[in-house]
């Protein structure tokens, strides 16, 4: 089970004259070290859905002394391959590596690695993003080694043409009732998932997997304590919500859809499922599904201002420049550009991803109208994030945070999911696994 981006989605980003001023800002810190007849060329690897590539072009157009060779890998979790690998091998690193928030602590480790970013002006800057993103990406050490890129707030897909069939509520606001509204829980949405079953005979979200991701990511601590330490074998909290889950997928409430690949995206536009649990980011992932799988606007998908449990995060990442890198200060001042109130209002309108900068936050170009809040049925999307954003603290992630996830309750949940196991079965399972795979304890 890969909790990460990988979607693909494109979408309209605003033209060269909006970023006139993101030129000027960049330039007084050294971006323009080469020159167009001898242009320095800048690596940068990122992952997923990050909205970055039309900004290389402009980025490049303002700078001409500067050329971005660019890597996008599939997943959060190949990517922490790619840069473990390299990281280990001591070369090929990027000049600008793109880090997902649940490897960000095996990247603190190894933090004396990377440039700090106080050294190429973070000082000037740091005030751009929300307090909790600028402390997760600084080392104990007082060290910034990453510009925070986007935050993944999280608020309930659903179908409401699904919804209105099994005689359920379909608008947003109704819809939101329904879950509980601010005071949603988990219990409420299994509550409406067994209705929705009981109508229609279909499964009510796509697996479980994603699910429990947002259950853990809702605990003050998951699974890893504040001071590092594991934080699940007695955990009575995360037990209990391991029950709730293991009670849906009994119930027949999960689809047992393969992660990242939903048929091909025919998942969500044959009515597999109808909710769909949605950090910023991966509306872009659903708006990419749907058209891979032969839909459009038409199709159903909605956005609600709700989610169960209360607020959650899922994902965000930063963008760090390696020691291995030849031109520390030309890769800072463009990670430091990718990462402006503007250019981060660009990326929202490519992919989702909403921003980590407050100022980023209430500019029209998130909080109006966009290609994805006509494809959500005109949802007022970055409005409702900027909602669901309210009340997050980031949670510490611990080293082995990814490995935990995918490799520990992956396999546990798909058990769960296929009727291979019960709840407490596949809870048993994933501790043995735990204490096979997770070794800093």
């Amino acid at each position: 089970m890969k909790l990460s981006r990988r979607t693909k989605v494109a979408a309209a980003i605003a033209g060269a004259a909006s970023f006139a001023l993101l030129a000027a800002g960049c330039s007084s810190s050294g971006g323009d070290a080469g020159t167009s007849s001898n242009p320095i060329t800048l690596t940068v690897t990122t992952f997923g859905t990050m909205g970055f590539d039309k900004l290389y072009s402009q980025y490049e157009k303002e700078h001409p002394g500067i050329k971005i060779k660019a890597t996008n890998i599939d997943t959060g979790d190949n990517a922490l391959t790619d840069w473990q690998t390299k990281e280990a091998a001591g070369s090929g690193l990027p000049d600008v590596q793109a880090v997902e928030e649940g490897w960000l602590s095996k990247v603190m480790q190894v933090s004396d690695q990377f440039n700090d970013l106080k050294d190429y002006g973070a000082n000037d800057i740091k005030s751009r993003w929300v307090d909790w993103k600028l402390k997760q990406a600084t080392d104990k050490n007082g060290r910034i080694i990453g510009y925070g890129t986007d935050i993944g707030p999280e608020g309930l897909c659903y179908n409401g043409k699904l919804f209105a069939a099994a005689g359920l509520p379909s608008d947003r606001e109704s819809v939101a009732k329904l879950f509980g509204g601010d005071n949603a829980t988990w219990d409420d949405f299994f509550k409406v998932g067994e209705q929705y079953k009981a109508a229609t005979g279909k499964a009510f979200y796509d697996q479980s997997g994603f699910i429990w991701n947002a259950m853990v990511n809702q605990q003050p601590e998951g699974y890893y304590t504040k001071d590092g330490k594991l934080n699940i074998e007695n955990n009575s909290d995360l037990k209990a919500l391991w029950s709730k889950l293991a009670g849906g997928a009994a119930a027949g409430l999960s689809s047992n859809q393969t992660q990242w690949d939903w048929g091909k995206g025919k998942a969500f536009t044959d009515g597999s499922f109808a909710t769909f649990v949605c950090p910023g980011w991966m509306l872009g992932v659903v708006q990419g599904q749907v058209k891979a799988g032969g839909g459009d606007a038409s199709t159903g998908w909605d956005f609600a201002n709700v989610f169960p449990g209360g607020a959650a995060n899922w994902g965000g990442s930063f963008l760090t420049v390696p020691k291995q890198s030849k031109h520390p200060k030309e890769a800072a001042a463009l990670a430091a550009w990718l990462t402006t109130a503007k250019s981060q209002v660009a990326t929202f309108q490519a992919a989702g991803t909403f921003p980590s900068v407050t100022e980023a936050q209430s500019d029209p170009g998130v909080t109006g109208a966009s290609d994805l809040t006509k494809f959500f049925n005109n949802a007022p999307v970055g409005q409702i994030l900027a909602e669901r954003a309210k009340g997050v603290v980031a949670q510490y992630k611990g080293p082995d945070d990814s490995v935990i996830q995918s490799q520990v309750f992956g396999p546990s949940v798909q058990q769960l999911d296929s009727g291979k196991a019960n709840g407490d079965q596949a809870w048993a399972n994933a501790i043995k696994l735990l204490n096979q795979l997770v070794v800093n304890k």
